[in-house]
């Protein structure tokens, strides 16, 4: 079995992975540049959290769509719109005036970026043979790790020694240079499969993730009184039964849900792996603020220590191949995800009396068990999923890591409040991101179980591990 890529799938992987890139950077990367814009646009800085919501809303509702675009289009095809369409909406970006240009073109940016995971990711699997997959689909998952990271010190950088308005302009030759290499890298499209648009499918899927996505966000940020973050919740509980109702009986449905019947399939992003993201995403929101509240580190000196959290996601990406076929996914999901819950867990641990080293040492080991899930959880998705339903499958896969990534930080700040309340502390301090730290890592780790039900050879075409069930 190989344990490297080809160069042709190789580098339609990193390809994919640096569209993948852009479009999560943007997600986060205005976060420290919103009091400028605000100053700019001569609005309250609580004012242009907007620009973040819209960008998270537009992909949040427009993912659902890519399966029958990709099917209809063609994955390649679409794909290079997608990119085309997100650096012209960049462009937009860079050049607006005032608040609600910005937001038009946020929402525009947004509607090509949500294309571009599970689009590319199709793309990916279509070029890899069955031993390739855990070493291409570990290419495309360093985005997801990276992005969140990098984005705000990277905006704060832009912001601070040039203009705000170069977090757009980076992407134009970011966009241009990709298109490009689509064009020359990725073979066109063979056969498409056209089938009637789903509009009924489209818009109650649609209405269920933005009501839970923004309804859940506002009730934990309290940017919306506690009765509308409710009835939030309650119309996409409603819209959510009403479309998987039409989904399973529809005869041209937009997502074919009977993929989550799938055990692999479902075990990673409908089950266990939904709350494993939870945790995980959660890190990169609160340790930085941990460092500089609670610490008192400046951001430069708290950037300097998050890296290290960088590295360790870098760090474990050569071994990964080798451990799953030595260890097999049960085993390495089950036993890396108690690692991870440990280590997460352990953040909550020190302090600013602590010794750097042992700072340092705590954070490579959680980066690097972090970046070992994510790439576990993202191949083993596909280790059963047909040529058929793979469409369906990373559009799926994509609504689970949006919703994740959304609920990660919501539910972070959720803790941060609750332990507040409980120490009874007028501000925010060490004991509060300690508590949120725990319950992260406890997550994570209590959730990773759920991989015994599992049977021992899960995924080994994939991994290559022969042992015995």
């Amino acid at each position: 079995m190989p344990a490297v890529l080809t160069p042709h799938s190789r580098n339609i992987a990193l390809v994919v992975a640096a569209a993948m890139f852009a479009q999560l950077l943007d997600g986060v990367i205005i976060v420290t540049a919103l009091p400028q814009m605000a100053r700019d646009f001569q609005v309250g800085t609580l004012e242009m959290s907007i620009g973040v919501t819209i960008y998270m809303l537009a992909v949040t509702i427009c993912i659902p769509a890519s399966a029958w675009l990709s099917d209809t289009f063609g994955a390649r095809r679409v794909f290079l719109v997608a990119i085309a369409a997100f650096t012209v909406a960049s462009v937009a970006c860079a050049l607006a005036q005032n608040l609600p240009q910005f937001v038009v073109a946020r929402a525009l940016q947004g509607v090509g970026g949500a294309v571009l995971f599970p689009v590319g990711r199709i793309l990916v699997l279509r070029s890899a043979q069955k031993s390739e997959i855990v070493a291409a689909i570990g290419l495309t998952v360093w985005p997801a790790l990276f992005a969140p990271v990098l984005g705000p010190a990277l905006g704060g950088f832009f912001t601070e020694f040039a203009s705000w308005r170069w977090n757009f302009w980076i992407n134009i030759p970011l966009g241009v240079v990709t298109c490009l290499l689509v064009l020359l890298i990725i073979p066109a499209d063979r056969e498409v499969r056209r089938r009637p648009f789903d509009g009924v499918g489209f818009v109650l899927t649609a209405i269920t993730l933005a009501s839970l996505l923004y309804g859940f966000d506002a009730l934990v940020q309290q940017t919306l009184p506690v009765w509308a973050g409710v009835a939030l919740l309650g119309v996409a509980v409603i819209a959510g039964t009403a479309a998987v109702i039409w989904l399973l009986r529809g005869e041209h449905p937009l997502i074919d849900l009977r993929t989550l019947r799938i055990p692999t399939f479902a075990a990673t992003d409908a089950r266990a792996g939904v709350l494993i993201r939870i945790g995980i995403n959660a890190t990169p929101f609160l340790l930085p603020l941990m460092f500089q509240v609670g610490f008192g580190l400046d951001a430069f000196r708290a950037g300097g220590l998050v890296v290290a959290y960088f590295l360790g996601n870098l760090a474990m990406k050569t071994i990964t191949t080798p451990t799953l076929k030595m260890f097999g996914f049960r085993s390495l999901l089950v036993v890396n995800g108690l690692l991870a819950g440990l280590s997460t867990a352990a953040c909550g641990l020190l302090g600013p009396e602590t010794a750097y080293p042992v700072v340092i040492a705590v954070l490579v080991i959680a980066g690097a068990t972090r970046s070992m899930q994510f790439t576990a959880l993202a191949t083993l998705a596909f280790a059963d999923v047909d040529a058929d339903r793979r469409s369906s499958a990373t559009t799926i896969s994509a609504m689970s890591q949006q919703l994740s990534a959304v609920f990660g930080v919501a539910v972070a700040a959720g803790c941060l409040t609750l332990a507040q309340f409980w120490h009874g502390t007028p501000v925010l301090g060490l004991a509060e991101f300690h508590a949120a730290l725990m319950v992260m890592g406890a997550l994570v780790g209590f959730a990773s179980l759920y991989f015994l039900v599992l049977t021992r050879t899960a995924g080994a075409e994939l991994s290559g591990h022969r042992r015995s069930a």
